[in-house]
């Protein structure tokens, strides 16, 4: 039987979208979640960094997996991991239950995500087709970002935030049924040894795990404690043993020699520090809207959807401004809107006018972020050799997804302690919320200005057509 290209197209898109939903569509259900479930203002974090270092730090190896296992059946297989810790999930009794089968959920999507993109790739010769793809597939990953806000608002008022997870499940049954009639198996020639690099995956989430809960420890134990100088130290300790393994492994997960281009390492370090902003940004100003000024969780999604669709916008005229002008002075543009919409939020507070106090700051951060992220995107795959350049796309995506958790950890930590200080100084607990909702983003504009450093350092590019597409989608 013949198989129609674009009905592929249609059903990794639907995946890819649901795993994007996923990681905005959490943002809005935190307070409910935290009263329901119990969790703390310091633990709560762990909902959303839990799925992100997981999903980036295993990025790499589903994709590794997916060329040499079969890329038709790493998808199936993550696909329903996915959908099954989703509905377990939705079904979660306390804290630590629902931290777990985030992070498993995050492995699931590291083993959907590079397969759907890898199956893209090879279904679509390069040229016109390949472009209306890349282009459908970005839109859609966009536009899941947007509506996950809107989505985990209308599920929380009018159901329970269980059915944010819940909501996966018709969605991945659906794809399982419908894959093998769209979807033809394909797999990357391997004429070497088939392997897999397993611990290099387990080192460096494992280390990364280690750092961010020292960081969050830090927070009731004090830097000086054992329990949080020893995750640190271990953390490190890992981190150096996975750099060894890389260094002599035949077939590494991160080939090392990937780090001599100038382009990518500046890039992965801006695109780390832009997922620390957004991740925080959405964080602490989604539990600010709810908690300090009363709203529900839909009015919350509703108040984030501008920032969605200048984000949009973002991402069209900022590949448009980079053919013109090259990547840095893009980046450079970039960075200085973040950090300038940052600072304008950090005046909001209960009685502020959303017009006024938040809306120019979520608008400004929404065209900054990816103004930023873009030109980044682009440099970062521009001097990679050909056979290179998925492991490059793969270190790109994993370096915005662990900077964000890590840089989350920081944030919400020195947010807490400030709630905490100034409720023990005698402030309301409003006013703690309030100050500390300031204070987080103010930390969060200091991650996204230290990016004026990494465009000073990237290289000026003006790229081709063929370049711009590779970076939208590596984005």
């Amino acid at each position: 039987m013949r198989r129609n290209p674009w009905s592929a197209l249609a059903v990794l898109a639907v995946a890819q979208f649901m795993v994007v939903l996923d990681v905005t569509i959490v943002n809005v259900a935190l307070p409910d979640i935290q009263q329901d479930l119990g969790f703390t203002a310091a633990g709560l974090q762990w909902v959303v960094s839990a799925y992100t270092l997981i999903f980036g730090g295993f990025l790499l190896l589903g994709g590794r997996m997916a060329d040499l296992l079969g890329r038709r059946r790493m998808f199936l297989v993550g696909l329903v991991l996915f959908g099954a810790t989703s509905l377990l999930a939705g079904l979660a009794q306390n804290p630590e239950q629902l931290v777990v089968l985030r992070a498993v959920q995050g492995l699931g999507g590291a083993l959907l995500s590079p397969a759907a993109f890898a199956i893209l790739t090879v279904t679509y010769r390069q040229g016109r087709d390949r472009n209306i793809a890349m282009g459908v597939w970005g839109g859609l990953a966009g536009l899941g970002g947007t509506l996950g806000v809107i989505a985990g608002g209308v599920l929380v008022d009018s159901l329970t935030w269980r059915w944010i997870f819940l909501v996966n499940v018709p969605i991945a049954v659906a794809l399982a049924v419908i894959l093998p009639i769209f979807i033809v198996e394909s797999r990357a020639e391997s004429s070497g040894r088939r392997t897999f690099d397993v611990a290099g995956a387990l080192l460096s989430t494992a280390g990364l795990l280690a750092i961010v809960l020292g960081v969050i420890r830090a927070e009731p134990l004090g830097w000086s404690s054992f329990q949080v100088i020893a995750l640190l130290a271990g953390g490190v300790l890992l981190l150096g043993a996975f750099l060894r393994v890389e260094a002599r492994s035949s077939a590494p997960l991160v080939p090392l020699t990937l780090f001599r281009s100038r382009g990518l390492t500046t890039s992965v370090m801006a695109l780390a520090l832009n997922g620390a902003a957004f991740l925080a940004m959405f964080f602490l100003t989604a539990i600010f809207l709810q908690q300090v000024r009363g709203l529900t969780a839909l009015e919350t999604g509703l108040q984030f959807l501008p920032m969605g669709f200048a984000a949009i916008a973002s991402a069209v005229v900022s590949a448009q401004l980079v053919t013109r002008f090259g990547t840095r002075p893009v980046q450079f543009g970039g960075t200085a809107l973040s950090v300038t919409g940052l600072l304008l939020l950090t005046q909001a507070d209960a009685t502020s006018s959303y017009a006024t106090s938040v809306l120019p700051g979520i608008m400004l951060f929404g065209i900054g972020i990816i103004a930023t992220g873009t030109p980044a995107s682009i440099a970062a795959v521009a001097d990679v050799r050909h056979d290179q350049a998925g492991a490059a796309s793969g270190v790109v995506n994993a370096g915005y997804q662990v900077g964000g958790a890590l840089g989350l950890a920081v944030i919400t930590t020195l947010a807490t302690s400030h709630v905490e200080g100034l409720v023990a100084g005698g402030a309301g607990a409003q006013e703690a919320l309030v100050g500390g909702f300031q204070r987080g983003l103010l930390v969060a504009a200091v991650f996204a200005a230290a990016n004026i450093a990494m465009t000073m350092g990237a290289p000026r590019l003006r790229p081709t057509s063929d370049q711009l597409a590779e970076a939208a989608a590596a984005a």
